[in-house]
Protein backbone atom coordinates (compact mmCIF):
# COMPACT_ATOMS: atom_id res chain seq x y z
CA UNK A 1 0.00 0.00 0.00
CA UNK A 2 2.76 2.47 0.95
CA UNK A 3 4.70 1.57 -2.20
CA UNK A 4 1.68 2.22 -4.44
CA UNK A 5 0.97 5.55 -2.74
CA UNK A 6 4.60 6.69 -3.03
CA UNK A 7 4.75 5.71 -6.71
CA UNK A 8 1.55 7.62 -7.47
CA UNK A 9 2.84 10.74 -5.71
CA UNK A 10 6.17 10.47 -7.56
CA UNK A 11 4.37 10.44 -10.92
CA UNK A 12 2.35 13.51 -10.00
CA UNK A 13 5.34 15.41 -8.57
CA UNK A 14 7.53 14.64 -11.58
CA UNK A 15 5.28 16.57 -13.93
CA UNK A 16 4.50 13.50 -16.06
CA UNK A 17 0.84 12.87 -16.93
CA UNK A 18 -0.69 10.06 -14.91
CA UNK A 19 -4.07 8.34 -15.01
CA UNK A 20 -5.04 6.90 -11.64
CA UNK A 21 -7.89 4.43 -12.11
CA UNK A 22 -8.27 3.68 -8.42
CA UNK A 23 -6.30 3.36 -5.20
CA UNK A 24 -6.29 -0.17 -3.82
CA UNK A 25 -5.95 -0.36 -0.06
CA UNK A 26 -5.31 -3.54 1.90
CA UNK A 27 -2.74 -6.33 2.38
CA UNK A 28 -1.10 -7.93 -0.64
CA UNK A 29 -1.05 -11.65 -1.38
CA UNK A 30 0.21 -13.87 -4.19
CA UNK A 31 -1.55 -16.79 -5.83
CA UNK A 32 0.21 -19.08 -8.31
CA UNK A 33 -1.84 -21.35 -10.54
CA UNK A 34 -1.15 -23.93 -13.21
CA UNK A 35 -3.47 -24.00 -16.21
CA UNK A 36 -3.86 -26.16 -19.30
CA UNK A 37 -6.04 -23.60 -21.05
CA UNK A 38 -9.26 -25.26 -19.89
CA UNK A 39 -8.68 -26.01 -16.20
CA UNK A 40 -7.01 -23.83 -13.57
CA UNK A 41 -5.30 -25.55 -10.64
CA UNK A 42 -4.62 -22.99 -7.88
CA UNK A 43 -1.55 -23.63 -5.78
CA UNK A 44 -1.27 -22.31 -2.23
CA UNK A 45 -1.36 -18.56 -1.50
CA UNK A 46 1.65 -16.80 -0.04
CA UNK A 47 2.57 -13.36 1.23
CA UNK A 48 5.91 -11.69 0.59
CA UNK A 49 7.84 -8.74 2.00
CA UNK A 50 9.05 -6.12 -0.48
CA UNK A 51 10.98 -3.58 1.60
CA UNK A 52 14.66 -4.13 2.32
CA UNK A 53 14.48 -3.36 6.04
CA UNK A 54 12.75 -4.74 9.12
CA UNK A 55 9.32 -3.29 9.79
CA UNK A 56 8.81 -2.73 6.05
CA UNK A 57 11.29 0.13 5.88
CA UNK A 58 13.79 1.23 3.25
CA UNK A 59 13.81 0.83 -0.53
CA UNK A 60 11.46 -1.49 -2.37
CA UNK A 61 12.90 -4.79 -3.67
CA UNK A 62 11.84 -7.83 -5.63
CA UNK A 63 11.05 -9.51 -2.31
CA UNK A 64 13.05 -10.19 0.86
CA UNK A 65 11.10 -13.21 2.05
CA UNK A 66 7.72 -14.91 2.04
CA UNK A 67 5.59 -17.40 3.90
CA UNK A 68 2.71 -19.76 3.22
CA UNK A 69 -0.07 -20.14 4.19
CA UNK A 70 -1.06 -16.48 4.32
CA UNK A 71 -3.74 -16.03 7.02
CA UNK A 72 -5.04 -12.87 5.32
CA UNK A 73 -5.93 -14.94 2.25
CA UNK A 74 -9.05 -16.57 3.63
CA UNK A 75 -11.13 -19.32 1.97
CA UNK A 76 -13.66 -16.59 1.12
CA UNK A 77 -10.93 -14.58 -0.62
CA UNK A 78 -9.90 -17.67 -2.58
CA UNK A 79 -13.49 -18.28 -3.71
CA UNK A 80 -13.82 -14.64 -4.76
CA UNK A 81 -10.54 -14.85 -6.67
CA UNK A 82 -11.78 -17.97 -8.45
CA UNK A 83 -15.14 -16.46 -9.41
CA UNK A 84 -14.16 -12.86 -10.16
CA UNK A 85 -10.62 -13.21 -11.48
CA UNK A 86 -9.42 -16.69 -12.52
CA UNK A 87 -12.59 -17.83 -14.33
CA UNK A 88 -12.99 -14.54 -16.27
CA UNK A 89 -9.26 -14.54 -17.07
CA UNK A 90 -9.48 -17.98 -18.66
CA UNK A 91 -12.61 -16.93 -20.56
CA UNK A 92 -10.77 -13.83 -21.79
CA UNK A 93 -7.86 -15.92 -23.04
CA UNK A 94 -10.29 -18.14 -24.94
CA UNK A 95 -11.99 -15.09 -26.43
CA UNK A 96 -8.61 -13.88 -27.71
CA UNK A 97 -7.91 -17.29 -29.25
CA UNK A 98 -5.00 -17.93 -26.87
CA UNK A 99 -4.22 -21.49 -25.81
CA UNK A 100 -2.15 -20.63 -22.75
CA UNK A 101 -0.65 -23.54 -20.80
CA UNK A 102 1.67 -22.97 -17.89
CA UNK A 103 2.00 -20.93 -14.73
CA UNK A 104 -0.45 -18.09 -14.18
CA UNK A 105 0.42 -15.77 -11.31
CA UNK A 106 -1.92 -13.14 -9.88
CA UNK A 107 -0.66 -10.51 -7.46
CA UNK A 108 -3.63 -9.42 -5.40
CA UNK A 109 -4.63 -6.57 -3.12
CA UNK A 110 -7.14 -7.82 -0.55
CA UNK A 111 -9.43 -4.81 -0.34
CA UNK A 112 -12.64 -4.29 1.62
CA UNK A 113 -14.52 -5.08 -1.63
CA UNK A 114 -12.62 -8.32 -2.13
CA UNK A 115 -9.44 -9.31 -4.02
CA UNK A 116 -8.32 -6.96 -6.80
CA UNK A 117 -5.57 -7.68 -9.35
CA UNK A 118 -2.36 -5.69 -9.03
CA UNK A 119 -0.41 -7.67 -11.63
CA UNK A 120 -0.34 -10.82 -13.75
CA UNK A 121 2.68 -12.93 -14.61
CA UNK A 122 3.09 -16.12 -16.63
CA UNK A 123 5.88 -17.58 -14.49
CA UNK A 124 6.77 -18.65 -10.99
CA UNK A 125 8.44 -15.87 -9.05
CA UNK A 126 10.70 -15.28 -6.05
CA UNK A 127 10.47 -15.39 -3.13
CA UNK A 128 6.96 -16.86 -2.82
CA UNK A 129 7.69 -19.93 -4.96
CA UNK A 130 10.27 -21.39 -2.57
CA UNK A 131 7.96 -21.73 0.48
CA UNK A 132 5.17 -23.01 -1.77
CA UNK A 133 7.46 -25.65 -3.30
CA UNK A 134 8.53 -26.75 0.19
CA UNK A 135 4.87 -27.51 0.95
CA UNK A 136 4.15 -29.29 -2.36
CA UNK A 137 4.15 -33.07 -1.89
CA UNK A 138 3.10 -33.85 -5.47
CA UNK A 139 5.54 -34.05 -8.36
CA UNK A 140 5.74 -30.59 -9.93
CA UNK A 141 6.96 -32.05 -13.23
CA UNK A 142 3.88 -34.28 -13.37
CA UNK A 143 1.60 -31.28 -12.81
CA UNK A 144 3.37 -29.33 -15.55
CA UNK A 145 3.11 -32.30 -17.93
CA UNK A 146 -0.61 -32.57 -17.17
CA UNK A 147 -0.95 -28.90 -18.11
CA UNK A 148 0.85 -29.47 -21.40
CA UNK A 149 -1.36 -32.50 -22.14
CA UNK A 150 -4.60 -30.68 -21.23
CA UNK A 151 -5.52 -33.12 -18.47
CA UNK A 152 -5.26 -30.99 -15.34
CA UNK A 153 -8.84 -31.98 -14.58
CA UNK A 154 -7.52 -35.50 -13.91
CA UNK A 155 -4.89 -34.59 -11.32
CA UNK A 156 -4.71 -32.85 -7.97
CA UNK A 157 -1.94 -31.41 -5.82
CA UNK A 158 -1.09 -32.81 -2.37
CA UNK A 159 0.23 -30.41 0.24
CA UNK A 160 2.15 -30.49 3.48
CA UNK A 161 -0.13 -28.98 6.13
CA UNK A 162 2.81 -27.30 7.85
CA UNK A 163 3.75 -23.66 7.30
CA UNK A 164 6.81 -22.73 5.25
CA UNK A 165 8.80 -19.51 5.52
CA UNK A 166 11.66 -18.29 3.37
CA UNK A 167 14.23 -15.58 4.13
CA UNK A 168 16.15 -14.00 1.27
CA UNK A 169 19.87 -13.44 1.79
CA UNK A 170 20.91 -10.52 -0.39
CA UNK A 171 24.27 -9.23 -1.57
CA UNK A 172 25.85 -6.07 -0.26
CA UNK A 173 24.43 -2.99 -1.97
CA UNK A 174 21.13 -4.60 -2.95
CA UNK A 175 18.74 -3.24 -4.22
CA UNK A 176 21.07 -0.59 -5.67
CA UNK A 177 24.61 -1.32 -6.93
CA UNK A 178 25.28 -4.95 -6.03
CA UNK A 179 28.55 -6.46 -4.83
CA UNK A 180 29.50 -9.66 -6.69
CA UNK A 181 32.17 -12.28 -6.25
CA UNK A 182 32.07 -12.59 -2.44
CA UNK A 183 32.83 -16.12 -1.15
CA UNK A 184 29.85 -17.70 0.63
CA UNK A 185 30.61 -19.64 3.81
CA UNK A 186 28.46 -21.93 5.91
CA UNK A 187 26.64 -23.81 3.16
CA UNK A 188 27.95 -27.17 4.37
CA UNK A 189 26.74 -26.41 7.89
CA UNK A 190 23.36 -25.33 6.54
CA UNK A 191 23.05 -28.60 4.60
CA UNK A 192 23.16 -30.51 7.89
CA UNK A 193 20.21 -28.57 9.33
CA UNK A 194 16.47 -29.03 8.70
CA UNK A 195 15.02 -26.94 5.91
CA UNK A 196 16.44 -26.07 2.50
CA UNK A 197 18.61 -23.36 0.99
CA UNK A 198 17.62 -22.35 -2.57
CA UNK A 199 20.30 -20.78 -4.77
CA UNK A 200 19.50 -17.82 -7.00
CA UNK A 201 22.36 -15.35 -7.51
CA UNK A 202 25.34 -17.68 -7.01
CA UNK A 203 28.28 -18.80 -9.10
CA UNK A 204 30.84 -21.60 -8.68
CA UNK A 205 34.38 -20.25 -9.05
CA UNK A 206 37.22 -22.72 -8.57
CA UNK A 207 35.11 -24.91 -6.33
CA UNK A 208 33.96 -21.95 -4.20
CA UNK A 209 30.35 -20.75 -4.27
CA UNK A 210 30.31 -16.97 -4.65
CA UNK A 211 27.70 -14.23 -4.93
CA UNK A 212 26.61 -13.37 -8.46
CA UNK A 213 23.43 -11.34 -8.11
CA UNK A 214 21.25 -9.25 -5.83
CA UNK A 215 19.09 -11.86 -4.13
CA UNK A 216 21.62 -14.62 -3.58
CA UNK A 217 19.96 -17.35 -1.48
CA UNK A 218 16.59 -18.15 0.09
CA UNK A 219 16.61 -20.12 3.35
CA UNK A 220 13.30 -21.95 3.85
CA UNK A 221 12.05 -23.66 7.00
CA UNK A 222 8.98 -25.76 7.80
CA UNK A 223 6.99 -25.87 11.02
CA UNK A 224 3.62 -26.58 12.57
CA UNK A 225 3.25 -22.81 12.97
CA UNK A 226 4.66 -19.83 11.10
CA UNK A 227 6.72 -19.10 14.22
CA UNK A 228 8.26 -22.58 14.11
CA UNK A 229 8.95 -22.28 10.38
CA UNK A 230 10.57 -18.90 10.99
CA UNK A 231 12.85 -20.38 13.68
CA UNK A 232 14.00 -23.16 11.33
CA UNK A 233 14.63 -20.68 8.54
CA UNK A 234 16.70 -18.31 10.68
CA UNK A 235 18.71 -21.25 12.03
CA UNK A 236 19.87 -21.72 8.42
CA UNK A 237 20.47 -17.99 7.99
CA UNK A 238 22.64 -17.82 11.10
CA UNK A 239 25.26 -20.30 9.82
CA UNK A 240 25.63 -18.67 6.37
CA UNK A 241 27.92 -15.71 5.89
CA UNK A 242 29.73 -13.56 3.36
CA UNK A 243 31.00 -9.99 3.22
CA UNK A 244 28.10 -7.55 2.97
CA UNK A 245 25.35 -10.17 3.40
CA UNK A 246 22.04 -8.64 4.38
CA UNK A 247 18.61 -9.98 5.26
CA UNK A 248 15.49 -9.03 7.15
CA UNK A 249 15.04 -10.50 10.62
CA UNK A 250 11.26 -10.19 10.80
CA UNK A 251 9.88 -12.22 7.87
CA UNK A 252 6.45 -13.55 8.82
CA UNK A 253 5.88 -11.09 11.65
CA UNK A 254 2.28 -10.38 10.68
CA UNK A 255 1.27 -14.04 10.86
CA UNK A 256 3.25 -14.54 14.08
CA UNK A 257 1.41 -11.62 15.68
CA UNK A 258 -1.84 -13.32 14.70
CA UNK A 259 -0.65 -16.59 16.23
CA UNK A 260 0.23 -14.87 19.50
CA UNK A 261 -3.11 -13.05 19.61
CA UNK A 262 -4.96 -16.34 19.10
CA UNK A 263 -3.32 -18.05 22.10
Amino acid sequence: MEVARAHALHLLDSGHPALLESFLEGPEASLFCVTDGRTVLPLLPAQDFKRIGDGDTGPNTGGMGAYSPAPVFTPEALNQTWERILTPTLAGLHAEGLDFRGCLYVGLMLTAEGPKVVEYNCRFGDPETQPIMMRLKSDLVALCQAALDKRLDQVHADWDERAALGVVLAAGGYPETVRKGDAIGGLDAAARLPGKVFHAGTKLVGGQVTTSGGRVLCAVGLGDTVSAAQAQSYALVDVIHWTGMQCRRDIGYRAIEREKAAR
